[in-house]
């Protein structure tokens, strides 16, 4: 080694040493290292720690299941294998509805109706999930533990008897049951089937026939009171749902439509009872005396109906509202109802079925054994008649020929002024002749004053008397308009042929059209703008002014004058959140009446009608019987007044 490589390697020795000790961290660094190192021996032994309590928390519920399991299995006996199984489903289908039917439980467990969607354009879709109920309740032979099949897992097969339940569905995927296309008269059938090993059975036989939203149901029983027992020879039956939002929100919307309803039967006279409801808006529990025979989970366009021609016994319902602005459901509807359970016999068969559809009056009327009909709220008394002998044929007629319910509406809106124009007519020419008289009967107020008001009565009287004037002949127009008014006021907000049916700038006929949105709520108003409300009350005012200058009366009580203009203000407040084809309708009936009575003030002469007058007043005229007796009330009247001054 030469004296050149010594010097090296001496240099770097002396580098390496000094490197270190000029370079070595500090007592305080040396102390954050030591930190940052704990802190990561730290984690890694949480991580430990966590991974191995994962591991056991996944032993440990298996355990618990398993405990648990064994517990349930144990209480309910009979039924206890039947609580243990995968949840499958079978697809019952036709053209109109599709049914989803669970294994736990062998119940539906949603419903899709194809013709229709929700207000956003999803499937609409009555029901689904585990939020809805429907099975037996009964007590185990046994222990006397509570039996809810709801809970328990059926085996579903294609076609069968209580007795042989036919080949099964396939399993490890969904399956579909259709109806057969090229043979529509088939029925979609299934059977869901509960089997005990003491050879006791439970069977749902569900058949879905074509074109129907009606799905057949026969809860088939067989051996069942070897292993349960009714209390007081009654089986109960529990039903329940979570009903969803079908349509945008709206105040007079499906919020104020929906409810519980059911028929009671009329025992004693063997016939069909009154339909009945819950409420609306409203939390309210009813237990129903009687026996009722449907009871309906009813919205605003559609409903789901259990069905028992023999009849229900101790029915027992409830509905909680969810009404909220964010809530994605309308109320949870609850139904407990009793059916016979005759111990003594094998077999215990019960008739039943489900309505799953829209309220339709069309499709509900089909069922007028039923009253489903009774669902749509059409009015009480005359107002019903007239929506079902009148307006809805008309409008189903016209809808058969026309595709714009629009055009509908003004075509039903001219047939129903049409039908009552000879009315009308005669209530014009009736305004005309007091108009005619008005010089005359302010002269007869003039000549007796406020002080004989009696005699000014009868003075007017008798000059109506014998001009041949009927002073209540505009009224009788209003007779019969009244109804058609209030009719189409029930008629169209329920209308489901107007559910998303645009016209124009509505968007949906059987809500409100909204042009303009507010940044903030009227009192009584509402936050939007509806035109055709708006043009509704433009037209209802142009309306009184017109007619007041045509029968004479826009001076004959000033002070009444503001007063003729709050009826139009007050409905313009009213229907701004009322369905828009409501407004619409008023707004061409108020027009085509504008109209109207442009025209026949052309077509009646005044001067004609003075001189019918003035030939009826040289008529001798006789006294009604009428007229005689209202005269000598009157003369009475005056007489006693006279004794007590």
């Amino acid at each position: 080694m030469d004296k050149n490589t010594l010097k090296a390697f001496v240099l770097i020795f002396l580098i390496l040493v000094g490197s270190q000790y000029f370079l070595a961290p500090s007592a305080e660094e040396q102390a954050e290292m030591q930190r940052q190192q704990d802190s990561i021996a730290a984690i890694d032994d949480a991580a430990v720690v966590q991974n191995a309590t994962a591991k056991m928390e996944e032993v440990m519920p298996a355990v618990d299941d398993s405990a648990r399991l064994a517990m349930q299995k144990s209480q309910l006996g009979s039924f206890g294998a039947a609580i243990v199984g995968a949840e499958e489903y079978v697809t019952l289908e036709n053209n109109l509805m599709k049914l989803k039917l669970s294994t736990k439980g062998g119940r539906v467990y949603s419903v899709e109706l194809k013709d229709y969607k929700r207000f956003d354009g999803t499937p609409l879709v009555l029901f689904e999930g585990d939020i809805n109920r429907f099975g037996l309740k009964f007590n185990a032979i046994q222990n006397g533990a509570s039996i809810e099949t709801n809970k328990l897992y059926f085996t579903p097969s294609s076609k069968g008897t209580v007795m042989a339940t036919g080949p099964e569905v396939p399993k490890g995927k969904e399956a579909i049951v259709k109806f057969n296309e090229e043979n529509p008269g088939k029925n979609a059938d299934l059977n869901m089937t509960l089997r005990t090993a003491e050879g006791a059975v439970i069977q749902y036989q569900y058949s879905l026939p074509y074109n129907s939203y009606f799905l057949n149901l026969k809860v088939a029983t067989h051996q069942l009171p070897k292993v349960a027992l009714a209390q007081n020879g009654l089986m109960q039956i529990d039903w329940s749902s979570r009903i969803p939002r079908q349509e945008a929100r709206s105040k007079y919307g499906e919020d104020t439509h929906t409810t519980v309803m059911y028929r009671v039967l009329d025992e004693k006279k063997k016939s069909k009872g009154d339909v009945d409801d819950l409420g609306f808006s409203s939390d309210k529990s009813e237990k129903i005396e009687g026996t009722t025979d449907w009871v309906a989970f009813k919205q605003l366009f559609f409903s789901s109906i259990l069905v028992n021609k023999n009849g229900f016994s101790n029915t027992d319902l409830k509905i909680k509202t969810e009404v909220n602005d964010s809530t994605a459901y309308l109320a949870k509807m609850t139904a407990s109802l009793d059916v016979p359970f005759d111990a003594s016999k094998v077999n215990n068969n019960y008739d039943l079925g489900f309505y799953y559809g829209p309220n339709k009056y069309t499709i509900l009327k089909q069922r007028s054994d039923l009253d489903f009909d009774h669902l749509i709220q059409l009015g009480w008394g005359i107002f019903g008649w007239v929506n079902k002998i009148i307006v809805i044929p008309v409008f189903n007629l016209l809808s058969n020929y026309i595709g714009s319910y629009g055009i509908i509406i003004l075509f039903l809106t001219i047939f129903i002024k049409l039908l009552i124009f000879p009315f009308t007519f005669k209530s014009y020419k009736s305004q005309a002749k007091m108009k005619v008289l008005k010089p005359e009967i302010d002269e007869i107020q003039q000549k007796y004053g406020k002080e004989k008001a009696m005699e000014s009565q009868q003075a007017t009287m008798a000059l109506y008397k014998k001009a041949g004037v009927n002073p209540m002949g505009g009224c009788i127009p209003m007779l019969f308009q009244m109804p058609i008014v209030i009719a189409m006021f029930r008629f169209f907000p329920v209308s489901i042929e107007l559910r998303q049916q645009s016209f124009l700038w509505a968007h949906d006929l059987s809500t409100f059209d909204s042009i303009v949105t507010l940044p903030f709520t009227i009192p009584f108003y509402g936050d939007h703008v509806s035109l055709f409300c708006l043009l509704m009350t433009v037209t209802n005012i142009l309306y009184m002014k017109y007619n007041s200058e045509m029968t004479g009366s826009s001076n004959a009580m000033p002070g009444m004058k503001g007063m003729m203009y709050m009826m139009p203000v007050m409905f313009l407040f009213m229907f701004n959140n009322y369905a828009s084809g409501l407004s619409y309708y008023y707004f061409l009936s108020l027009l085509i009446t504008f109209i109207q009575m442009f025209f026949v003030k052309r077509l009646i002469n005044e001067d004609d009608i003075r001189a019918q007058i003035a030939k009826n007043k040289k008529k001798k005229v006789k006294k009604s019987k009428w007229q005689t007796r209202m005269e000598n009330m009157a003369r009475q009247q005056q007489e006693a007044a006279k004794k007590r001054k």
